[in-house]
């Protein structure tokens, strides 16, 4: 049976995509989601997933501001901004099948994702946030955020409240550095701020200093997560180093990471800058906006 949240989160998917499809589009969408209730654990899922992207299509969801308004009533912290219709069909579809209970579903849902095409993959695993019994699913948002395929781990760890809700400290950190060695960005995670701890604050200064030692560029937003923590002789010679010789946006990061930085030098070092010093008081200089 499918619960009056998952129910919820269903007719969210299904609206949107009402407003978008075709009425023979929409019309397959609702007999796969009332096949896919009827027999949660056969064949309709698969084969409905296999054919989201042909009967659907793969265009732009695109939400008005009503709709992402809606979803945070329905799921605070959804953001559905990227997503595509084929996605949300997708993840509608693994919603139906739910009706087969906490356990059968995450075991299901683990099993297609491992064994299906990256389209498959990245679209159920947007839908992690909607999905029921949260902590059934981190060995499959796990594998996840291990993913070399960046497309893969941003499906977990961008836009998404799963990972700050769910991940322990050490699931975390190792979210944040892999954002940096893939090549993918840190402003898109939710919680961000949040959860910076110190542990995370000192592997991203250890890869920083890797990366300098092989002659290659630091990501700015890296510092972002180690202002508060940068409490020893060493790490505020880190931030001063990019603040003195970094380009104009490295010496933004930089002067933001100091702004949180419990140093006294901090500030009399902020205080050399003053404009860079007064755009962060009146808010005109963030990590929202640097990014």
């Amino acid at each position: 049976m499918i619960d009056d949240a998952m129910k919820a989160r269903m007719e969210l998917l299904r609206s949107w995509l009402a407003r978008r499809l075709a009425p023979d589009a929409l019309a397959w969408v609702d007999e796969q989601t009332a096949r896919i209730a009827d027999a949660p654990a056969g064949l309709p899922l698969a084969r409905a997933l296999g054919l989201a992207p042909r009967r659907v299509g793969r265009g732009p969801l695109q939400l008005d501001s009503s709709e992402m308004a809606q979803a945070q009533a329905v799921r605070p912290g959804l953001d559905a901004s990227d997503w595509t219709l084929d996605q949300a069909a997708r993840i509608l579809f693994a919603l139906a099948s739910t009706a087969a209970g906490e356990e059968q579903f995450a075991a299901r849902l683990d099993a297609i994702v491992r064994s299906g095409e990256i389209g498959e993959q990245i679209a159920l695993l947007r839908g992690l946030p909607l999905y029921p019994a949260p902590q059934r699913l981190l060995p499959l948002a796990g594998e996840g955020i291990r993913s070399a395929m960046q497309p893969v781990y941003e499906a977990v760890a961008h836009r998404s409240p799963y990972p700050a809700e769910n991940f322990s400290e050490p699931m975390w950190n190792q979210m944040v550095v892999k954002a940096l060695f893939i090549g993918s960005t840190l402003a898109p995670i939710q919680g961000l701020d949040d959860r910076r701890n110190a542990d995370l604050a000192r592997m991203l200064i250890d890869y920083a200093h890797e990366r300098w030692a092989a002659s290659r560029v630091v990501k700015p937003e890296l510092w972002r997560c180690v202002g508060p923590f940068a409490t020893s002789e060493d790490d505020f010679a880190d931030l001063l180093r990019v603040f003195s010789s970094g380009n104009d946006t490295e010496r933004c990061a930089a002067a933001l990471a100091l702004s949180e930085c419990p140093t006294p030098d901090a500030l009399v070092l902020l205080e050399s800058a003053p404009d860079l010093w007064r755009d962060i008081r009146n808010g005109k200089l963030t990590w929202e906006k640097l990014a």
